[in-house]
C-alpha cells in the first residue's frame, strides 16, 4: 500500500468547510490501496471548532504534531471578536476601526503569506525525519493557510520527494486579498511565492475549472481539479419544516448581498399576507453586518432566524428540513470560480436551491446541469420574484422538491478514487 504524507492545517475539532475536504478523502483513500499518514498543528487558531467531526477520523489512522506560534493568539488578547472574525475571513469593509484597519495591514504585510508561516520552519525540520522513518515518497499540501505549501516547497528541495500542492481556494487572487491593505513590495512578495509553488510542485490540484484556467496562466505544471463533494454515507431522513423556510447554511461574508433577493422577498411579504405567515429566513452561521442590515432595510427582521454556528450533523439535518436552500456568491470577475463546498450537500439534501451569484458563475453552472435548483445574477428581478413565487405555490401543495441529477460523481468516494489516480 502507497503511503502518502498529507499536510494540512485544518483538522478536527475544525469546524467549517475548511477541514471537511481532506478528513473525507483521508476517511477514503485506503479503499484504494493509499495510507494515509498525515500532519497538524499541535495547538491550532480555529475560528470554528466542531468536535462531532472528530468522530469521523479513522481510529488507527497514522497522525504527527508539532505547536506552532501564531500572532492571532497575541491579538485576541486585545480583541477577542474581532480576531475571530478577521481569522475566519470576515472582513468588514465599511467602518473599520483603528484596531480592524492596523490587524489587517500587520496581517497582510508583516506575516507573508498568512499568520501561519513560524509553522513552516520547525515542520520542514520535524518531518524530514517523519519522511525517513515512514518511507514517505509522496506529500500533499493543502491551502488555505498558503503557508502550508512553503513547508511542502522546502521537504521538495530537502527529500526529492513528489509534491502534489492543492488549492481548495485561489491565492492572490481570491476575493479577500485585496482587502489586506498590501504595500506594492508585499503583494510582490506574494506573487512570487505564488509562481514558486506553483511551478515547483510536482501537480497541482484545484476545486474548479475557472483556478485550473487561472493557474495555467502561472504554470506548465499538471492541474487536475477535483470538486469538494458529499458524503458517501450520507442519509437523508428528515422532516420538511412547516414553514416556508428558506436556509443558508454557513458565513455570509461582506459582499455577499444581494440587493435584489432581499427586495423581492420584502415585496412579496407586503403584497401577500398568507406568504408572511410561511416566510422564514434562516441563516446557520455567520452574518456580517452589512447583510443584516440590508435585511433589515427591507423590513425582513421579523422572518429572520440565526441559529449561529452549528456542527455539521445539524447543518445537515437542518439543508434536509428547509423549503429552499439559499446559496451566495460576492459579484465580482474574481468569484465566479468558486464553489462553495455546501453546494453538493445542498444537491445530495434534494432540496430546491436558490442560488445568487456573478455572472457565468461555475457553481451556478453545476446546478443548472444537474438541475438542482434555479441561478440569477445580482441584477434578477422579475424572473426572481416569479421562480420564488412558484416555489412557494409548490410549497402550498406539497409538491416543492429538487431532481438533483447525475450527481454521483460528486460522492466523496467517487471523488477520492480520481485522487487516488493521480497518487
Amino acid at each position: 500500500m502507497k503511503k502518502v504524507l498529507i499536510i494540512t492545517y485544518y483538522w478536527p475539532p475544525a469546524g467549517g468547510p475548511g477541514v471537511q475536504r481532506w478528513l473525507k478523502f483521508v476517511k477514503y483513500l485506503r479503499d484504494f490501496n493509499v495510507e494515509p499518514i498525515v500532519y497538524i498543528p499541535e495547538n491550532p487558531h480555529y475560528p470554528i471548532e466542531d468536535a462531532t467531526l472528530i468522530a469521523e477520523v479513522p481510529k488507527d489512522i497514522t497522525i504527527y504534531s508539532q505547536p506552532l506560534f501564531e500572532p492571532y493568539g497575541l491579538a485576541k488578547v486585545l480583541s477577542s471578536k474581532k480576531t475571530k472574525r478577521i481569522s475566519s475571513g470576515i472582513i468588514q469593509t465599511k467602518n473599520q476601526s483603528f484596531f480592524e484597519k492596523a490587524m489587517l495591514w500587520v496581517r497582510g504585510n508583516f506575516f507573508i503569506p498568512d499568520a501561519r508561516k513560524y509553522w513552516i520552519k520547525p515542520s520542514v525540520k520535524y518531518l524530514s525525519d517523519i519522511i525517513a522513518k515512514e518511507g514517505i515518497e509522496t506529500i500533499i499540501t493543502t491551502g488555505p493557510p498558503h503557508s502550508v505549501h512553503l513547508i511542502g516547497r522546502q521537504l521538495k528541495k530537502d527529500k526529492g520527494v513528489t509534491w502534489l500542492a492543492d488549492f481548495r481556494d485561489p491565492w492572490t487572487s481570491i476575493g479577500y486579498h485585496k482587502e489586506l491593505k498590501l504595500t506594492k513590495s508585499s503583494e510582490k512578495k506574494h506573487k512570487e511565492l505564488e509562481y514558486a509553488v506553483l511551478n515547483e510542485a510536482d501537480r497541482i490540484l484545484v476545486t474548479s475549472a475557472t483556478t485550473k484556467l487561472e493557474f495555467e496562466q502561472i504554470t506548465k505544471q499538471p492541474i487536475s481539479v477535483i470538486t469538494n463533494g458529499y458524503d458517501s454515507d450520507y442519509e437523508n431522513d428528515a422532516d420538511l419544516d412547516h414553514n416556508f423556510t428558506i436556509s443558508h447554511i454557513g458565513s455570509l461574508l461582506t459582499g455577499r448581498n444581494p440587493k435584489n433577493l432581499w427586495k423581492v422577498l420584502s415585496q412579496i411579504a407586503a403584497e401577500n399576507a398568507v406568504f408572511r405567515g410561511d416566510l422564514q429566513l434562516e441563516f446557520m452561521g455567520v452574518v456580517s453586518q452589512d447583510v443584516m442590515d440590508l435585511m433589515y432595510r427591507y423590513e425582513l427582521g421579523p422572518y429572520i432566524k440565526m441559529r449561529g454556528y452549528g456542527s455539521h450533523a445539524e447543518a445537515q439535518r437542518r439543508q434536509q428540513r428547509s423549503q429552499l436552500l439559499l446559496m451566495i456568491e460576492i459579484d465580482s470577475e474574481e468569484t465566479k470560480g468558486i464553489i462553495p463546498g455546501k453546494l453538493f450537500e445542498y444537491m445530495v439534501a434534494k432540496r430546491p436551491i436558490l442560488a445568487v451569484g456573478p455572472k457565468n458563475w461555475e457553481a451556478g453552472k453545476i446546478i443548472e446541469r444537474t438541475v438542482a435548483g434555479k441561478v440569477f445574477d445580482y441584477d434578477a428581478d422579475a424572473e426572481l420574484k416569479k421562480t420564488i413565487l412558484n416555489w412557494y405555490n409548490d410549497f402550498k401543495t406539497g409538491t416543492i422538491t429538487s431532481e438533483s441529477i447525475h450527481i454521483e460523481k460528486y460522492s466523496r468516494k467517487a471523488l477520492t478514487q480520481e485522487l487516488s489516480k493521480l497518487l
